[in-house]
């Protein structure tokens, strides 16, 4: 309600990698349970939004000069329902959904998502879902379980250098203290975080949305990019 409404939703998912980069470029695409062993509540839910056939017609010369490729059959995975079905519970715009390379660096990432600068321009919002310390290894399933201290230190260190727009520090992940195993034992997670930050311009604020921790290894740390609209 706080943003502009848009005409469609791009979301990097870091629960979708590949070999190369991909959008979900369906018309209709299929809720994916991407989990197991949760309660049956979840698998329930849908989220039965359109795909954004047409707007990604409309930005092919973007994904083309990106190299990103199309792929017709995949739905959208729960990095993408499990956030909009809360934003937008109509399900009525157009969604479409972007793999991680895992061979590409964080820097070879961040490059890319300078290269999708040109869709917000055209009413497309761009959501980066993953978490920035995602440690599930470790995980207490109480959601109110008393929070491990180095992953309170690490997101702390995270959220200063958000702040200070220190994008090369924040790519740099393995540097920013010495918890960074456990705050990130694997990178697919962090990596959507990078590709909102390639998208910040100069004049773009950064406003954090929620803060809070759950289940001890998990901080659901959210935020905003944007001008004064937001």
């Amino acid at each position: 309600k706080k943003i502009p409404l848009p005409k469609a939703i791009l979301v990097v998912s870091g629960h979708w990698q590949t070999k190369g980069t991909f959008i979900t470029a369906g018309e209709t695409p299929e809720t994916i349970y991407d989990f197991y062993g949760f309660p049956q509540e979840l698998y329930d839910v849908t989220y039965p939004c359109p795909g954004a056939f047409k707007e990604i017609k409309e930005c092919s010369q973007v994904f083309k000069d990106a190299g990103i490729a199309y792929d017709n059959e995949r739905g959208i995975d729960h990095a993408a329902w499990a956030v909009l079905k809360h934003m937008y519970p109509k399900a009525d715009i157009p969604v479409m959904e972007m793999s991680l390379d895992y061979k590409k660096t964080p820097q070879e990432h961040y490059e890319l998502g300078r290269k999708l600068a040109p869709l917000r321009e055209q009413g497309i919002l761009i959501i980066g879902s993953g978490n920035i310390v995602h440690n599930l290894r470790i995980i207490d399933w109480d959601m109110n379980a008393t929070l491990y201290p180095w992953a309170i230190e690490f997101d702390a260190a995270v959220k200063k250098l958000l702040i200070e727009k220190k994008h090369q520090e924040l790519m740099a992940y393995e540097n920013i203290n010495s918890e960074w195993k456990r705050a990130i034992p694997t990178n697919e997670h962090y990596l959507p975080m990078i590709y909102s930050l390639a998208l910040q311009e100069e004049k773009d604020e950064l406003r954090f949305s929620y803060e809070a921790f759950q289940n001890a290894s998990i901080p659901m740390r959210s935020f905003l990019i944007g001008g004064e609209e937001i």
